[in-house]
């Protein structure tokens, strides 16, 4: 597949290299490395996706008045990209509990959940703070047989955990087709194929109830879903949400959840990337 580079460089880098990230996660970017600057990203989407007007969009009317950003793209030569990602991948071990590898990675023993990823361009393989820190409320959550939906499901990573920790059913959305596909190649190869995998987003929830609700999206995406979370999620149920940052998103979040009855129960921060538990009343 052809892929686009796109070079971002961010005055001051800290935080707002995080904060771009995200921003191109939304515009379709699937990998991501530093540069050899300070405030040096390097974005990377398939150039059949790439827009330079929705570019310019993000990078140059940002809203951020203290940032400076400046950018460039060049679409890159074809190479084996799965191959480079798996060059550059380590195995994440969340609590000493759980263990997160690639095939190519050897089993490690003592580890409680052993989970395999396959390594392609896909955000939520656990090394990222917001799907580290949602892995650890799953690992922390009283789980067996509770009903359980992951919303923006990824890799899938969420979902296995939950499902190896002893939810059932499990249900995994994602609105897009290559996470979709990987979500189903990684659940197979957890042994865990009674995970419901679904293509879409929050409008295919419908009726469905459940104990336990976990979505790593982006703050936009959630304010927009949580009302939907509020009809889907059963009288005590617990929400899980992360995927945005520490101070005023959390606090919008909040203001977000308790109009819909949900209420705020206690958040986490790593990376200045908050992750947070709510209930329903």
């Amino acid at each position: 597949m052809q892929y686009t580079e796109i070079k971002l460089t961010i005055t001051p880098a800290d935080p707002w290299v995080d904060v771009f990230t995200s921003m191109m996660a939304d515009l379709g970017c699937d990998s991501f490395m530093e540069g050899e600057q300070e405030g040096e990203l390097l974005c990377y989407m398939p150039t059949k996706d790439y827009s330079e007007e929705a570019l310019r969009e993000v990078v140059e009317n940002h809203g951020y008045p203290d940032v400076q950003v400046t950018w460039s793209a060049q679409e890159m030569p074809d190479r084996d990209w799965n191959q480079e990602w798996e060059s550059n991948y380590t195995p994440v071990v969340i609590d000493g509990r759980c263990y997160v590898r690639a095939p190519f990675h050897p089993e490690r023993p003592g580890m409680e959940y052993d989970i395999v990823i396959e390594p392609k361009m896909s955000f939520g393989t656990a090394k990222h703070a917001t799907t580290y820190q949602m892995a650890e409320y799953v690992m922390e959550t009283n789980l067996l047989n509770k009903s359980v939906l992951d919303m923006g499901s990824g890799t899938g990573v969420l979902a296995i955990l939950a499902h190896i920790c002893g939810a059932r059913p499990v249900t995994a959305i994602d609105n897009d087709e290559w996470a979709y596909r990987n979500c189903l190649e990684n659940i197979a190869r957890n042994h865990c194929e009674d995970i419901e995998v679904k293509l879409g987003d929050a409008t295919l929830l419908g009726d469905q109830m459940y104990d336990v609700i976990l979505a790593n999206i982006n703050r936009n995406i959630l304010m927009n879903d949580i009302p939907v979370y509020a009809k889907c999620l059963k009288e005590g149920g617990l929400l899980f949400i992360s995927g945005f940052y520490n101070g005023r998103d959390l606090e919008i979040l909040r203001r977000c959840c308790l109009e819909c009855g949900i209420l705020y129960d206690s958040h986490r921060v790593m990376d200045n990337w908050a992750a947070a538990k709510f209930s329903k009343v």
